[in-house]
């Protein structure tokens, strides 16, 4: 059965959430999603590449519509969907601005530099970054942490960007590292984690 979902015009992670909906309960052959901004088409995209499908997209006028076709491939897990053993904990950093602490922001956007570089000192439990808000600058061109980010990411620590986020900023396009996401991946994120540091 094939399936057509008008996402237009819904707040994330509204578009995955229906799309989610609609794979459990149909599991269609083909699905087809229409969206009207950049970071729900990588959300929707990422998600139903995720659950077995091939995606493709063509926009038009700024509105995306995005076919999925089931690929009979097993789907893969989410990003947040599994938990590792009690004696390797996971540890997740959630960042919501592009400094560190309020007063000169000067001052914070350099702790932020230090924080950031310092990060590879958690080890292996470090597991996953999620920026939202003012976070997602950090992971865009010119930012100060994108080499030490880029060296996280290479070492196999998930970084998770807000699409929303993005968007909002006017630099979707200019994102340099991470997988653009959505508040559904963040709020399952947040809940696997074993341990949560939030700058």
């Amino acid at each position: 059965m094939d399936t057509t979902l008008d996402c237009r015009g819904l707040a994330c992670p509204g578009p995955v959430l229906r799309c989610k909906e609609c794979v459990e309960k149909e599991a269609p052959k083909t699905l087809s999603v229409t969206v009207d901004n950049q970071a729900a088409r990588e959300n929707v995209t990422r998600f139903l590449t995720m659950r077995g499908y091939a995606v493709e997209a063509v926009e038009a006028d700024g509105i995306s519509t995005l076919t999925a076709t089931a690929t009979g491939t097993a789907p893969q897990p989410e990003p947040a969907a599994t938990r590792q053993a009690v004696d390797n904990p996971k540890t997740a950093v959630f960042l919501t601005a592009d400094t560190v602490g309020r007063g000169d922001p000067e001052l914070g956007a350099k702790l932020m530099v230090n924080f950031v570089n310092t990060l590879p000192e958690l080890g292996e439990g470090l597991w996953r970054i999620i920026m939202v808000n003012g976070g997602v600058k950090l992971a865009v061109a010119g930012s100060p942490v994108l080499p030490k980010l880029k060296e996280l990411a290479a070492a196999g620590v998930s970084i998770l960007v807000c699409g929303t986020c993005l968007d909002f900023f006017g630099v979707l396009d200019k994102k340099e590292v991470g997988e653009t996401t959505n508040m559904l991946d963040v709020v399952t994120s947040l809940d696997l984690a074993d341990k949560v540091i939030q700058i």
